[in-house]
């Protein structure tokens, strides 16, 4: 009898594939921590476990659109990373069309669909001040917290890179304000993330003047061949000043995004975001012919990548996420 009740379980296994789904589901990274939570200077779990996120960022969509498919992110997610940043330009000059919305949906799908996190970036970088395009901010994040605001895996990127004649409190301050209000109409709970002046690297400026409300944090972007130790000090007096960073956009080249690779600055990034349980994404998932390329430019492929696939820059990086 107790034969037969082993067989008919085994087979019952074999038979339901509910129940591999259920598996894999329960294994993913949303499963694991839900709707993530700002705690301190902590992202944490639904049940306040401390969480490290670790992921790629698209390149601009509009002109790497291919590289936004659920195959491309699977390999990826298999590598390590539980996290997609998708790069939205916001100047029209460097890419931005409103009709790219649509491949903006695609990516949180297939991202949603493997369980990972969605960062939704509004890429300001040649446009310099969050002001310029505010209205078409207003816009995209209305849209995108409308939609898909009651969803675990979402968090709101308002303003990439500020720069040039930029501070946080003249600028980006009430520009952050007034688009945390236009998302929290429709989205009350998932973290929104703030840039800061100097290509998002001036955290310790804005934590004297943090922004007021639940689940925000701050991005720090770095490039490991460029930014060493003056911009590792800023990021740890933020950090003790309580200051929540996760570091939406880096690389070990230096800050063009292309030039020499620096594996021993990258070492001491990585140290220092592990020691504070620092999330990181890098920059990024194409074959464009630079440095910080995830994709070696020789592939083709747009999918199902394999560790021979992946550049110099790839390997190292998907290395660091294990």
């Amino acid at each position: 009898m107790k034969k037969r009740y082993i067989g008919f379980l085994f087979l019952l296994l074999l038979l339901c594939p509910c129940f591999t789904v259920h598996t894999a589901s329960a294994a993913s990274p949303v499963a694991k921590w839900g709707r993530l939570q700002v705690k301190g200077t902590q992202i944490v779990s639904d049940k306040g476990k401390k969480v490290q996120l670790k992921g790629v960022s698209t390149h601009g969509i509009a002109w790497f659109p291919q590289y936004v498919n659920k195959s491309s992110f699977a390999s990826m997610k298999r590598m390590g990373a539980n996290t997609i940043r998708l790069a939205f330009y916001s100047d029209p000059a460097a890419g931005y069309d409103a009709g790219l919305y649509k491949k903006v949906e695609e990516g949180i799908q297939a991202a949603t669909g493997l369980g990972m996190y969605v960062v939704l970036d509004w890429h300001i970088l040649s446009d310099g001040n969050p002001k310029i395009y505010e209205k078409n901010a207003g816009k995209f994040f209305t849209y995108f917290s409308r939609k898909y605001g009651k969803q675990k895996n979402i968090l709101y990127e308002i303003c990439n890179e500020p720069n040039g004649n930029v501070t946080w409190a003249k600028d980006i301050k009430p520009y952050a304000r007034r688009i945390i209000k236009k998302i929290r109409k429709y989205d009350k709970k998932n973290i929104i993330i703030a840039g800061s002046s100097t290509w998002s690297q001036d955290v310790d400026q804005t934590a004297k003047s943090p922004l007021k409300g639940k689940n925000i944090a701050y991005s720090l972007h770095f490039y490991a061949a460029t930014h060493k130790d003056d911009l590792r000090q800023k990021l740890k007096t933020a950090y003790k000043a309580g200051l929540p960073i996760l570091v939406t956009e880096f690389s070990i080249c230096d800050a063009s995004g292309n030039g020499a690779i620096d594996k021993s600055s990258g070492k001491k990034w990585i140290k220092l975001l592990k020691k504070y349980k620092i999330g990181f994404i890098a920059w990024s998932l194409c074959n464009k012919q630079e440095s910080a390329s995830l994709i070696k430019a020789s592939c083709s492929k747009t999918g199902n990548f394999k560790k021979s696939d992946l550049s110099k820059t790839g390997k190292w990086i998907l290395a660091q996420m294990k």
